[in-house]
């Protein structure tokens, strides 16, 4: 059987592993001193190198050849996942008495320590407390917030650090060449951020791809792995903004579960989307961002991964109803906490042309309409000023290249020039037009420049202060 790749490539070696400088220089410096402490305890997320450390650590203190598959009689490993009941434990405790057979000390390696009951761990702290001089103990643990504070006091405590994604990378493109797995750049970038910091899970996604004969690229591990592209996270992120909770279950969520994306990797995307906004434009922090992140990171443990994410975004989008422009001069009760702009400042008649004067109450008939089926529509439009300089024809007037865009497809024309002709009796030639404004001329507060904002998130709105 042909071995898998994270086995292929464990470390030997204190010099082999990535990431961890702080550790082993540590450890080789006090075994160059030959003190050697009787307690280990190894801490840090999956797939770093604790295990690793310890088998290492464990033949340098016996001055043993580390060699993958060959095991030693004096150095015992024990899955604490499996073994963690009190009699077990008892056992461990009546054989460290027991001297080493070949080597100087006796070294047990337990993981996943944290796993053990409370009565094991009162027997394993009467050992630790004294142990014999020939028995060395390298506990290893995911949760260290789960071990006793007693069994913690008696260890000498080296936490192991997450993998950065560049190490990841090099590691990884090293990999594939050695293996000559054809795989691009931008595939490995993602392998390395799916991997969470974990040597061990990065190398199990590339070995998935180890057997591809075509070059492997990024469609290629979004697809395997169910990860969103970036651009539908970031269309799902804007669209909480429209108050279209049709268009967030219909279109979006819709594309992102067809795709084969499960919700939790939905959830972590937006994260990670919300979690740069915040890093690369400090300004641009606001409380249902925080709300939103709060309800996200419960996605994946839920008992109904797909329902929880879809009440979590609805409720978003609730929360974000965007602030839009009151065409009617009527109180609407749904909007009555919404800023209200003089309706003169959207509807530019044209003096000259009597016919103008009726665009204003055709226009808001036409955005009641709106209102009632085609919400997306309703929002921008809202924000956008009308002229008619010519019989027949209308402008309309957007700050933004997002909005004039949106409105400018076909479809959306059609349907509006349809309710025009309803409300009209005639037909209208609609000219959608960017206003003066350049939005990257705006400055928000503590003037962080509109440009980097749009690079990140794309057309949105913005308020001029």
């Amino acid at each position: 059987m042909e071995k898998v790749l994270y086995r292929k490539y464990r470390s030997l070696d204190f010099d082999q592993i990535f990431g961890q400088d702080h550790i082993t220089s540590t450890l080789k410096n006090a075994l160059s001193k030959n003190k050697i402490s009787h307690a280990y305890l190894f801490t840090g997320p999956r797939g770093v190198g604790k295990t690793s450390v310890a088998r290492i650590l464990a033949h340098k203190i016996n001055n043993l050849d580390y060699e993958l598959g060959k095991n030693h009689v004096d150095i015992i490993e024990i899955d604490a996942a499996s073994n963690r009941k009190i009699d077990e434990i008892r056992d461990l405790r009546d054989k460290v008495h027991i001297l080493p057979s070949q080597a100087k000390f006796k070294v047990y390696i337990i993981d996943e320590v944290h796993m053990l009951t409370k009565d094991s761990f009162n027997a394993l702290l009467k050992t630790l407390e004294e142990p014999p001089e020939h028995v060395v103990f390298i506990l290893a643990t995911t949760d260290s917030h789960k071990l006793p504070e007693t069994i913690i006091s008696r260890t000498q405590r080296f936490t192991f650090r997450p993998i950065t994604k560049e190490d990841l990378f090099k590691h990884l493109k090293n990999i594939s060449k050695k293996e000559k797995i054809k795989i691009t750049d931008e595939a490995l970038e993602v392998i390395a951020e799916h991997g969470d910091g974990s040597f061990r899970d990065s190398i199990s996604i590339l070995d998935q791809f180890s057997h591809f004969e075509d070059q492997v690229d990024l469609s290629k591990v979004l697809n395997l792995l169910g990860v969103p592209k970036h651009d539908q996270i970031l269309n799902l992120y804007q669209t909480l903004s429209l108050n279209n909770s049709f268009k967030i279950i219909n279109d979006e969520l819709e594309k992102l579960y067809n795709d084969g994306v499960e919700p939790s990797a939905i959830a972590k995307s937006l994260m990670t989307l919300i979690r740069n906004k915040i890093t690369q434009v400090p300004s641009g922090l606001k409380a249902s961002d925080l709300d939103l992140l709060d309800k996200l990171i419960m996605v994946e443990g839920s008992l109904d991964p797909q329902n929880y994410l879809l009440v979590t975004l609805l409720q978003a989008n609730l929360t974000e109803s965007p602030q839009l422009i009151e065409n009617d001069t009527t109180k609407d009760p749904v909007l009555e906490s919404e800023p209200r702009r003089p309706q003169k400042e959207e509807v530019l008649t044209n003096k000259n042309d009597p016919a103008s004067e009726d665009i204003s109450k055709i226009w808001t008939e036409v955005l009641d309409e709106l209102k009632k089926n085609h919400n997306t529509l309703y929002a921008i439009l809202r924000m956008a000023k009308i002229s008619s300089q010519s019989k027949g024809q209308i402008n309309l007037i957007f700050d933004f290249p997002f909005h004039k865009n949106t409105i400018s497809e076909s479809k959306n024309l059609l349907i509006i020039n349809d309710m025009l002709k309803t409300k009209s009796g005639q037909n209208y030639k609609i000219q959608c037009i960017l206003s003066g404004k350049d939005p990257k001329k705006l400055k928000p507060k503590n003037d962080v420049p509109i440009d980097t904002i749009t690079e990140i998130f794309g057309g949105g709105e913005i308020v001029e202060l």
